[in-house]
């Protein structure tokens, strides 16, 4: 049996050559792959929750991989419609998510693997979502460094994209380089496998079901075709020219300049420098000047163009009958804008996105700024921020937060603050989100003087503290809990300097992707011991949703509980009557008292 490393080694290095795959299917023997993938997938949310059963990942075992394996071998492995529930979206109107058994998403990751190892390598550059390595920080950094001169944003917006992906083009488009019946069966399977709602089937005729492993991928898959159509067609079409012709005014005073200059007429040659700062050094209207660029999160893409607004009309045209005709895909028409660069601003991944023209602004005696792209964040976005801490527009307690200790209050403040700062510090003026900062801190300090029944200044006071940062020394607030012989428990509110930091990324710790089984959970599985009575074969393993769950310590607590907290992991590989004894409540199993 082949590792999972160099499995998808294979995969990506024929993906990298453009060769077609033939037996992708054979690989969903290997056990080394749902090893690999249950070591990703085990800690998510959404593992402890059932899907149409109450299977969720706590009893995973070596033995349901097999048998999952045994089902592949002889193609009985059939999809479980996915329980249905509907999330609220901003506009008011929900949106449905699937919920798919454990078993399905423990598939659904491995064909997520085998697509992603040989797709990854053929993805376009401009394609920044559901990919490893890339995110809307590396959209928006694309855009910020590489579309200076941009003169029209066509933003574009597919109306319920992932709803509407038609599963027989899906199939069309993966049978181009997988030429694996048996695989190409068991994704339409997946595809077709249905939703169950309030206990009532329904079919899903197309789209990839929103909260499938594999659908993020799939989607990928399917816009590609979008993304090789501007690549290869619209782009070359509309970019012509090395660069702009020069401004005949420019050029004339240019001349004068240089003549007065050899006459030594120094006044007259400030004169001159000063009236060529005031006009673009390039014909501004060139017609033989054009430059089309393009950036594609998932379903939202937006383009930049560089010409008349009737080549941008004609663009936006040609992508809604290429969607229409080509992947049978609709435009929104309320998302679909043109929006003028230097006016007005296009909104793309939660930003707005402008052309700076300021003719006052001189750096190094030019007008620097001029054609350069500004990110900037949105007035409504700080303000439906704000929206969660006000009451009568003043900050008020959050009453729901006060039953719980001051690092819990304060650690739940600071992850929410920290996470919209990060996001936006990429923007020119992220300084605006001192007023969130305000309303945050305030409804916070509200909120301790609530639990211990004082007043803001004595809370501001108690919490605190001055930090190092780049820019200097910061005021935030801290809450600790001591620990004996261990660091302290620090929750932290504020202290990030509101200064635009071109190159930032999200801070908070990012998954590491490798490609084997590297998971100390799988590690513990394969050992094939009982952790509470060492019994050795049969194992399986207990998951907890969270470590509170296992209750208050003390002399009433499970000897399993107790292993669990001595290691602080929510996971506890267990044999099957010691785990049966768990779920059936006995304190402890009769071997081990």
């Amino acid at each position: 049996m082949q590792s999972a490393a160099t499995v998808l080694g294979v995969l990506r290095e024929r993906g990298r050559r453009g060769l077609p795959v033939n037996e992708l299917y054979r690989q969903l023997f290997n056990s080394q792959l749902y090893l690999l993938g249950y070591g990703r997938i085990y800690a998510n949310h959404g593992a402890m929750t059932p899907g149409v059963t109450q299977e969720t990942v706590d009893g995973m075992s070596q033995e349901k991989i097999g048998r999952i394996v045994d089902a592949m071998r002889h193609e009985r492995y059939r999809f479980a419609p996915a329980r249905r529930v509907n999330i609220p979206k901003k506009n008011g109107k929900t949106r449905p998510l699937g919920l798919p058994t454990w078993s399905d998403k423990l598939v659904g990751e491995v064909v997520r693997l085998l697509l992603e190892a040989y797709y990854e390598p053929t993805f376009s550059d401009r394609s920044h979502g559901f990919r490893p390595g890339r995110g809307c920080h590396t959209a928006l950094r694309e855009i910020a460094n590489t579309w200076t001169g941009t003169a029209w944003f066509v933003e574009a917006d597919i109306a319920d994209c992932f709803g509407s992906l038609d599963h027989d083009l899906m199939i069309e488009i993966l049978s181009e380089k997988i030429h694996d019946n048996r695989f190409l069966r068991l994704v339409r399977n997946m595809l077709t496998a249905g939703y169950l709602e309030d206990w009532k089937w329904g079919a899903t005729l197309s789209g990839a079901p929103q909260g499938g492993v594999a659908s993020p991928i799939l989607s990928s898959i399917y816009l590609h075709k979008l993304d090789e159509f501007v690549e290869k067609v619209l782009i070359p079409e509309y970019t012509r020219g090395g660069r702009r012709a020069r401004n005949p005014a420019y050029l004339e005073l240019q001349n004068e300049l240089a003549k007065a200059r050899r006459r030594g007429d120094r006044p007259q040659a400030r004169q001159l420098r000063r009236r060529m700062v005031s006009l673009p050094s390039a014909d501004p209207d060139d017609p033989d000047y054009r430059r089309l660029r393009y950036c594609r999160y998932a379903d939202d893409h937006l383009l930049g163009f560089t010409g008349p607004k009737a080549e941008a009309e004609e663009i936006k045209k040609r992508l809604a009958r290429f969607l229409r005709d080509e992947l049978k895909l609709e435009l929104s028409h309320t998302k679909t804008l043109i929006t003028h660069a230097r006016t007005k601003a296009a909104r793309f991944l939660g930003y707005e996105i402008t052309i700076q023209h300021n003719n006052r602004k001189a750096t190094r005696r030019r007008r620097t700024v001029n054609g350069q792209v500004a990110l900037r964040v949105p007035l409504d976005v700080i303000k439906a921020k704000c929206v969660p801490y006000l009451r009568r527009g003043k900050p008020a307690k959050q009453k729901a937060l006060t039953n719980g200790d001051d690092y819990t209050i304060v650690a739940t403040f600071g992850a929410i603050y920290r996470g919209i700062v990060q996001y936006y510090l990429p923007a020119g003026d992220v300084y605006r989100l001192h007023r969130l900062r305000w309303v945050m801190e305030t409804s916070m300090l509200k909120t301790l003087a609530g639990k211990h029944r004082s007043s803001m200044s004595k809370m501001a006071a108690k919490h605190k503290a001055k930090i190092p940062t780049p820019q200097g020394v910061r005021t935030c607030f801290e809450a600790r809990i001591e620990r004996d012989g261990r660091q302290p428990l620090v929750a932290r509110f504020g202290g990030i300097p509101l200064h635009r930091q071109r190159t930032a990324t999200v801070l908070d710790r990012q998954p590491i992707r490798v490609d084997y089984p590297h998971k100390e959970i799988v590690q513990r599985l394969l050992a094939d011991t009982c952790e509470i009575c060492q019994r050795e074969g049969e194992v399986q393993v207990h998951h907890v949703r969270k470590l509170a769950d296992l209750g208050a310590p003390g002399p009433l607590q499970p000897l399993w509980a107790k292993a669990m907290a001595n290691r602080r992991r929510k996971t506890l590989v267990v044999c099957s009557p010691c785990h049966d004894l768990i779920h059936t409540g006995r304190p402890d199993p009769p071997h081990t008292q």
